[in-house]
């Protein structure tokens, strides 16, 4: 089974783009982050026509997450407490699959950083809770750096947000549930930059970050074959400012 999760930044704008890249590397299940669109305006016929079922939650322009899947999807779950549109689960050919945008946080002293920390919280709490009979990948967005390893320059990010000691704590807490980092697990030592600012060139420079990633169960782990970020899709005209990120598992 092919695993994919990709923050597509506005669906409506690179629709196109996102079709195109189904086709050409077929995942069976794909988790999609800032659609920026109501559920009414989600482009299900559009996957549909590709063999994909759909579950969307949308919030207009902001936020968005979707599961397509070409495997069966089910048992959908939306959202979390705070009413936002930043979390979609269902069950896809036996895995137990969540599309994840996480809270930006903004600044260390925004209270948008407490609420990304109460939000990562409760998703380890809804994690923690899981049926274990069934499998499960946590895929998206989460705007937190694991390690100083995913970052360009852990200096020039220092006292920012995505690296902070609390929230890089959070997502141990999330790991702590029994689940692992899919691409670190096949590749323990390489950077995998998975965003790349818009501005300054930071793409063609290096100046990413490994933001978008893919947490298995751990039980999965013996099973993964590939893993790996498409940094072509992050090329070309009008791209998202993230890469898919690909996870081949052995099912």
């Amino acid at each position: 089974m092919r695993v994919a999760t990709w923050n597509v930044n506005s669906l409506n704008a690179r629709l196109g783009r996102v079709l195109e890249w189904l086709e050409a590397n077929g995942p069976d299940v794909a988790l999609l982050q800032e659609t920026k669109l109501r559920d009414e305006a989600f482009p299900t016929e559009a996957f549909a026509a590709l063999g994909y079922a759909s579950a969307h939650v949308g919030q207009g322009q902001w936020n968005g997450v979707a599961v397509v899947s070409r495997v069966g999807l089910a048992e959908v779950e939306r959202g979390l407490s705070d009413g936002e549109a930043r979390l979609v689960g269902a069950t896809c050919g036996g895995l137990r699959a969540y599309s994840c945008y996480v809270p930006n946080g903004r600044a260390l002293d925004d209270p948008h950083y407490a609420y990304k920390l109460r939000w990562l919280d409760e998703l380890t709490a809804r994690l923690a809770a899981r049926d274990r009979s069934v499998p499960v990948v946590v895929a998206g967005d989460f705007n937190v750096a694991p390690a100083d390893l995913d970052v360009w320059d852990p200096a020039a990010l220092e006292g920012m947000t995505h690296v902070s000691g609390p929230e890089r704590a959070a997502l141990d807490g999330l790991v702590a549930t029994g689940l692992v980092d899919a691409v670190r697990a096949l590749h323990p030592d390489e950077p995998c930059f998975t965003w790349w600012d818009y501005r300054g060139g930071a793409f063609h420079r290096g100046w990413g970050m490994r933001i978008d990633l893919v947490y298995l169960d751990a039980d999965l782990a013996p099973r993964v074959r590939a893993a790996y970020v498409d940094r072509d899709a992050r090329k070309g005209p009008k791209p998202s400012d993230h890469a898919p990120v690909v996870v081949d598992l052995d099912l």
